[in-house]
């Protein structure tokens, strides 16, 4: 695969004599694995339409893995070719990466959500030449929509079916047993790209996303070292393998420690909170609506979940008040990460930072990557203001797939993200919303992100997000979408009531309020704003 895009080689040397990129693969690390512990157990994965768990050791999983990469060299694929797969939090994701790798093929992880409409595109862009899906998933036939797409897609030679006949497994595509054997020696090179994800879409425009090893795992050791992980930690992960956070940090780092990966195929808080007593997890990560939603579903059980040391919770700012009744209801460190697809975490908070820092704070760089923050024009704003925030560094991506021009980095590397942000004097940043998502009424930007927060602290608030509608005479006025808590009642007069209690300015202040039974979301769990402005947008027009 070509891809236009960050020059890998310009940073390469800065980035090896540092010692950020170390020139290994995953595969590098789950030879390893195997040769000093090969009965530990790799993987536990729980298929919720089956209630069946299946459990994996490191050389099940190396052998598996060796089965499907020569099923899959069998029917023709090798390096470069782009294997596409539409897949649960199944044993059977981690499994077909990693025989990626051994053939020196491009893993495409794909959203269980996406239908015909998306996945014709994205299959097309890729020229995938093997899509996996499973027969059926939260009742929709996935095999009948993968056999209609393949009239479309002339590049895409096979189709696998996962769980066909309601069993489990890769029985259609690996057959017998296989003695083939692979390893790190051959799988891709470092620089090659291993990794093709398409954005989630907050913004309704995907784009293939691509990485090469050394971009990837540059990322996690940084961030494993600056947690506390390694490899007795068991790390529970149930946010979608197919999302960046998912796949970095429920397939990759678990094989990178040595550890022990719990995937969770369909979230719920008291599923998660069984499989966390249970399985001794020590360390999840997932968007807000999971720190929440577990958070609550604790205390109100009283079902504790003891082992948990670290929740990480990465894709929006995490109010101040769920932060401070996380901990004290989980009983662990509650780390506010910031990061994208093109970059994985970026920044987190630290282990023992202070109240101020945990709760008002997206934290801190990670080693490895460089922030600043710059304002129109591209001059450099002082501490304390509000501006875009550009990263370069180890973990920035090597380009959009066959779309250069979508590329926001400037000669010199500085990859614009499309956030607003502030830092403080000790580094430390906090997201105050996307660039798209500025609300300007009447001249004055609205703090959206605070906004939020507040009205999260509200009683009868269980989810907010405030976005912009047209005015003729302000240009903009702020609308708050709201999901209300079970029982609860709110009205506009109400939110006036309580943000002014809270002594925030009356510009400031939503003026127009929508209850929704639920927020339109990424699978990751990050609000789809693009889709509340073109609700907002109409009320411009009314």
């Amino acid at each position: 695969m070509t891809v236009q895009g960050n020059d890998i080689a310009i940073r390469g040397p800065a980035m090896r004599a540092q010692g950020f990129w170390r020139d290994e693969t995953l595969l590098h690390h789950l030879d390893r694995a195997v040769a000093r512990h090969p009965g530990k157990t790799a993987i536990v994965a729980c298929r919720s339409d089956l209630g069946s768990e299946t459990r994996l050791t490191y050389a099940q999983v190396d052998d598996l893995s060796n089965r499907v990469a020569a099923g899959l060299r069998a029917r023709g694929i090798g390096r470069g070719d782009v294997v596409s797969f539409q897949l649960p939090n199944w044993w059977e994701f981690s499994i077909l990466h990693l025989a990626c790798l051994k053939l020196g093929a491009i893993s495409n992880p794909l959203m269980v959500i996406f239908r015909e409409r998306e996945l014709r595109f994205m299959l097309g862009l890729a020229e995938s030449k093997v899509l996996v899906v499973p027969a059926s998933f939260r009742g929709f036939d996935y095999a009948t929509m993968a056999d209609n797409l393949r009239a479309d897609l002339p590049k895409l030679a096979h189709v696998f079916i996962v769980g066909r006949d309601g069993a489990d497994g890769f029985a259609s595509l690996t057959g017998t047993a296989s003695d083939a054997r692979f390893t790190a020696a051959d799988g891709p090179g470092p620089d090659e790209v291993i990794q093709l994800l398409y954005t989630s879409g907050t913004t309704g425009e995907p784009k293939g996303v691509t990485h090469s090893s050394n971009t990837m795992l540059s990322n996690l050791g940084p961030f494993a070292e600056r947690l506390g992980l390694g490899g007795d930690d068991v790390i529970h992960m149930p946010s979608p393998l197919a999302h960046q956070l998912g796949f970095m940090y429920g397939i990759v780092l678990p094989i990178m420690l040595g550890g022990t990966a719990i995937l969770q195929d369909i979230f719920s808080a008291p599923e998660m909170a069984r499989q966390i007593r249970e399985e001794a997890a020590s360390f999840t990560m997932g968007a807000t609506p999971f720190l929440n939603d577990l958070t609550e579903h604790v205390a109100a059980s009283g079902q504790a979940t003891p082992s948990l040391r670290v929740f990480v919770s990465a894709g929006a700012p995490i109010p101040r008040a769920l932060v401070a009744k996380a901990r004290q209801t989980l009983g662990a460190a509650i780390i506010s990460a910031w990061g994208m697809s093109e970059n994985g975490a970026v920044t987190t908070t630290r282990l023992d930072d202070g109240e101020e820092k945990a709760t008002t704070t997206d934290g801190c760089k990670l080693p490895g990557i460089e922030l600043r923050i710059v304002d129109a024009n591209g001059a450099l704003l002082p501490n304390g203001s509000e501006g875009q925030l550009q990263v370069r560094g180890c973990s920035n991506f090597v380009g959009y797939l066959k779309r250069p021009e979508l590329n926001p980095s400037d000669p010199d590397g500085w990859f614009d993200t499309g956030d607003l942000a502030r830092m403080d004097t000790d580094g430390y940043i906090r997201i105050a919303g996307r660039s798209k998502d500025i609300i300007i009424r009447g001249g004055e930007n609205i703090p959206v992100v605070e906004v939020e927060g507040l009205l999260f602290r509200h009683p009868a608030v269980a989810e907010v997000a405030i976005v912009g509608f047209p005015d003729a005479r302000l240009g903009e006025r702020a609308c708050a979408f709201i999901r209300l808590r079970e029982g609860a009642s709110l009205s506009l007069a109400d939110v006036t009531a309580y943000l002014e209690a809270q002594r925030m300015a009356r510009q400031y202040l939503p003026e127009r309020l929508e209850i929704l039974t639920e927020l339109p979301r990424t699978p990751s769990g990050k609000i789809q704003k693009f889709k509340l402005r073109d609700i907002a947008r109409a009320f411009g027009q009314a």
